[in-house]
């Protein structure tokens, strides 16, 4: 064995760098080498920066920036000089994308204006076009980037949204049974003596002349007329009663009107579950207010029916539709700071099915373990989280990084809606150790490394976890590790194409604080020996020790570097996969009970097969098919279980798989689209968006294979498949189509 073999093997093994050749990887400023091409964000178009929407009609409460711009060069764009608009429209966009690392807070429109007066100066073309897409600005709101600030902006903003339509509603019930209740003692007191007085009448009567009117006979004739009966006392005060209580609720009170509403936004549960508490008799009053109003406008109370009713009204509690007339609370939480009584509080809130949404914002999932002796605990808290959430049940989840708050808008607006307790826990990726990296990255690798998968559970989406749970947000949820294409040239110039698996690894890469745990190999050192970190991840133990794991990574020069890993982040990265693996079986993705279910179906098959063929009898044949199918599955539970199984399709019970599609033909996963618009901007008539703006192929003879093959490399989720050439003439097809291998 070689002396560099050796010193590799030592590190992977202790972490000890016996060699010292062998440098931390921090000290270079290394990052993931898929990161390659995502380094400046400000010049890529993404979902960030967001727009919080201030339409309150409007659908959605949140909007990517790059998408108005999209929305407005649709509109604006058209016939001669619509390439130039494009230009100067997207060259604002790059500005207020830069502009925003200042950290101050600004509308989009004050954005754009602040960055159109800068740019339009001196050049009145420029200035044209600016002024035409700023006319067609219609959608504003304040203009958000990814960072520690996001989760709660976003989230605060969605709830203050759907709050204001919920008080809206109530606002108006109020007032429709303020006015019936009012006008019922206004009717009252007409028909009673003091209503038909002079005096009454006379101030009744407006600003006119008066000198000539009697009011002393008009009250006499008055009063000579049918009596009308007149409210019971007892009636009379209920309804004052009534109406006392509607006046001086505090759960939602217009703008107009004196008075000052609870507030329903708190920093701690404890202090949530308190206000709760002293507020239940208040809620309790106001339901049995309102339900008690409904009838008296009717004329449907009924002393002797409904008072002993409405005596014990809410003794066991108010039901969901009670509650839901009620603001809902919103508690933001620092994930560090969720200990003792504060933890109990929220177990508290999410056990008993309270209508308060939880923001557990965590700024850093890679944090050390407090145990020496290479313990780690990545993700800590936020497993603890959402492990107690979902086995509740009857809690609405999501957890996600800050990366994916506009595609999982929907999912957020539901859970905001939802009549029960919903924590949302968000991942911010404003970690201080990785800041060589933006938010925006750190989120993006968290998701893709499975350190911070994202998943949601909606109780009220059905009774089974296939109705209520989703991984569907998550890059190719089928497998360990999401994979992409990578390409560089190596140092004789050659173009060296592969695919990368994103792992655990690389995410932890990026801390500073784990640097030790990697070891940069000089290309002198290079060798067959390095062998790929996913490999060692996926191997049952240590194995021979003929070659060390290692990751490739880039510096800030955009050269590629090999950098060894130590055993002990391998480990962290099985318990990461299995972790992920668990999710994967509630989310229906290899899971074991289906796979079961079709050994078994497959086995009875075959044995009633050679029944029929006369090689058993039927009840052996049932015999040998459950011996087959126990054995069977056992085998398949025992593949699906075993690190060195490669990641193969979702399988559905008894469902036939999805035949698979030619290698020579060209198509999109169109359902794992992230809408980065690479693809669409490269060729507008080839490639086009649906109804939920996921790209696929509208006409391949609209462009060429060339075309195919470079928005296969530009796609960030490495969706886009070019198949095999249609025109055999088109210049340059085999290096087109060695570079399309990476894409099959």
């Amino acid at each position: 064995m070689d002396t560099d073999l050796q010193a590799q093997i030592a590190f992977y093994l202790t972490g000890n760098r016996l060699a010292t050749h062998l440098q931390p990887s921090a000290e270079g400023q290394l990052i993931p080498a898929l990161f390659s091409a995502h380094r400046d964000l400000t010049r890529l178009r993404y979902d960030f920066p967001l727009v919080l929407v201030n339409d309150g009609s409007s659908d959605v409460f949140v909007a990517p920036m790059s998408a108005l711009i999209d929305d407005i060069l649709d509109k604006i764009a058209h016939g001669e000089g619509n390439e130039r608009v494009r230009k100067h429209v997207l060259r604002i966009e790059q500005e207020i994308r830069v502009r925003l690392a200042d950290g101050a807070r600004a509308s989009f429109s004050a954005r754009w204006d602040e960055a159109a007066a800068q740019l339009a100066k001196a050049d009145h073309e420029l200035a044209a076009s600016l002024a035409l897409a700023r006319a067609n600005l219609m959608v504003d709101g304040e203009l958000v980037d990814c960072d520690a600030h996001t989760p709660y902006a976003v989230l605060l903003h969605a709830w203050q949204r759907t709050q204001a339509r919920r008080a809206e509603q109530f606002c108006v019930r109020i007032d429709r049974l303020r006015l019936k209740l009012s006008d019922i003692i206004k009717s009252d007191f007409a028909t009673s003596d003091a209503g038909k007085s002079a005096e009454h009448l006379r101030s009744s009567f407006g600003n006119g002349p008066m000198d000539r009117f009697d009011f002393d006979f008009m009250a006499k004739i008055l009063r000579r007329s049918a009596p009308r009966e007149s409210l019971t006392k007892s009636r009379r005060e209920r309804i004052l009663g009534l109406l006392s209580v509607l006046e001086t609720q505090k759960f939602h009170v217009r703008a107009e009107h004196a008075g000052t509403p609870y507030t329903f936004i708190f920093d701690s549960c404890a202090r949530a579950l308190e206000c709760y508490g002293e507020r239940l008799a208040k809620a309790v009053e106001l339901a049995r207010a309102l339900a008690v109003a409904e009838l008296e406008i009717k004329g449907e109370y009924s002393e002797a029916k409904h008072d002993r009713l409405f005596e014990s009204f809410g003794q066991n509690g108010l039901d969901a539709s009670d509650l839901a007339l009620f603001p809902d609370y919103l508690v933001r939480l620092d994930a560090r700071k969720l200990t003792g009584a504060e933890h109990s509080a929220l177990s508290e809130i999410l056990s008993v099915d309270l209508p308060i949404k939880i923001l557990v914002q965590t700024d850093d999932i890679s944090e050390k373990s407090s145990l020496a002796n290479g313990h780690m605990a990545f993700s800590l808290r936020s497993k603890q989280l959402a492990s107690m959430a979902l086995g509740l049940t009857g809690v609405f989840v999501v957890q996600t990084p800050a990366s994916l708050l506009y595609p999982l808008q929907q999912q957020i607006q539901r859970g905001l809606d939802y009549r029960g307790p919903a924590l949302f826990s968000v991942f911010s990726g404003a970690a201080q150790t990785t800041r060589v990296l933006p938010p925006y990255l750190v989120c993006a690798a968290a998701l893709e490394s499975r350190a911070f998968p994202t998943f949601s559970f909606d109780p009220s989406a059905g009774a089974d976890w296939a109705s209520c749970f989703s991984l569907a947000e998550n890059p190719q949820a089928e497998n360990d590790w999401p994979v992409h294409a990578f390409a560089y040239e190596d140092e004789k110039q050659q173009a060296v194409r592969t695919k990368i698996p994103f792992t655990l690894l690389d995410f932890v890469a990026c801390d500073a604080r784990y640097s030790e745990h990697f070891a940069c190999v000089p290309r002198s050192a290079w060798s067959e020996t390095l062998a790929p970190a996913e490999d060692a991840i996926a191997a049952s133990g240590r194995g021979s020790l003929d070659s060390v794991p290692c990751l490739t990574m880039i510096d800030a020069q955009n050269r590629v570097h090999k950098v060894i890993v130590d055993e002990q982040l391998i480990r962290e990265a099985r318990r990461c996969r299995r972790a992920w693996n668990s999710l994967q079986e509630l989310g229906g993705v290899h899971n074991s009970h289906a796979k079961r279910l079709l050994a078994s179906a497959k086995a009875t098959t075959e044995a009633l097969t050679r029944a029929a063929a006369g090689v058993a009898t039927p009840s052996q044949a049932r015999s040998e098919a459950h011996s087959e199918a126990h054995s069977e599955a056992h085998s398949e539970a025992a593949v699906a279980a075993s690190p060195a199984t490669a990641p193969g399709a979702a399988v559905a019970p008894l469902v036939e798989a999805e035949p698979e599609r030619s290698p020579d033909e060209a198509y999109i996963e169109t359902a794992r689209c992230s809408t980065c618009n690479e693809c669409v901007q490269l060729n507008g008539k080839m490639f086009a968006y649906d109804a939920n703006k996921q790209a696929y192929i509208a006409d391949l003879n609209a462009g060429t294979y060339a075309q195919l093959v470079e928005a296969a490399e530009n796609c960030a989720v490495s969706i886009i498949h070019p198949g095999k050439p249609r025109n055999p003439k088109e210049a340059g097809l085999d290096e087109l189509m060695k570079r399309a291998e990476l894409f099959i």
